[in-house]
């Protein structure tokens, strides 16, 4: 069975037969020690992972205005990435039977939650679902340090890892959505990856994969079209 969209030949993709899995993520800095393309890394790696799904090449540009204050990020803003998801969701139902978009980046899902929002209203069978990990520290730290040691552990700068703000994210959202990540973070780290290992990041994206798994399965969108 194919499972790699841009490596397929057009006679090998049967119409009305799959679940496109799109992974998206945002190009942006992750403090000293990973790269800007993490996310555009862990989130195909979701998608990949997903039993009977076609992987679709990652959407890399996000919404991430917030890290502009460091050098490398790059967004493209919620009203474009809005669009892109609705365009991408119009095409590519034209042929799949439905659409799952794998967020790796948190400041993708406002334009997520409204484009799939309107392409299930279009009648559209179209959802999302974050590579969320329950407990996770917000970002650059522990959780994300750890998935990228054990799936890209040559991207990983553990010399360089230090510790960021550790104030809880809820704590620090409003200042960050007003001055941005560098107001609440010099290094851009929020949580602390010095103690992250490989082996945690296998433990952690096991339970992440299982749980995006069970969620397409049962396949249960709600009404902004996440997956429960």
């Amino acid at each position: 069975m194919i499972r790699d969209l841009a490596g397929a030949y057009w006679t090998h993709v049967e119409p009305e037969r799959w679940t496109v899995a799109v992974p998206v993520g945002s190009l942006e800095q992750h403090g000293p020690h990973l790269p800007r393309e993490t996310e555009p890394r862990t989130a195909p790696a979701v998608a990949e992972a997903l039993p009977d799904a076609l992987g679709a090449p990652p959407l890399a540009n996000g919404a991430s205005g917030e890290h502009e204050d460091f050098p490398g990020t790059v967004s493209i803003g919620a009203e474009a990435l809005r669009t892109v998801f609705v365009e991408y969701g119009r095409s590519i139902c034209r042929w799949a039977s439905r659409v799952l978009f794998v967020n790796g980046h948190g400041g993708n899902a406002y334009a997520l939650a409204e484009a799939v929002s309107l392409l299930r209203y279009e009648g559209r069978d179209v959802a999302w679902l974050p590579c969320a990990v329950p407990g996770a520290d917000a970002h650059a730290g522990v959780t994300e340090t750890s998935l990228m040691l054990h799936l890209f552990p040559n991207a990983v700068d553990m010399a360089s890892a230090v510790a960021g703000n550790t104030d809880p994210i809820s704590t620090l959202m409003p200042q960050l959505r007003e001055a941005g990540m560098v107001s609440v973070s010099a290094n851009g780290v929020l949580g602390d990856p010095t103690t992250a290992t490989a082996a945690q990041g296998a433990r952690l994206f096991a339970h992440l994969t299982e749980r995006a798994a069970s969620q397409v399965a049962r396949w249960e969108p709600g009404t902004e079209g996440g997956l429960r």
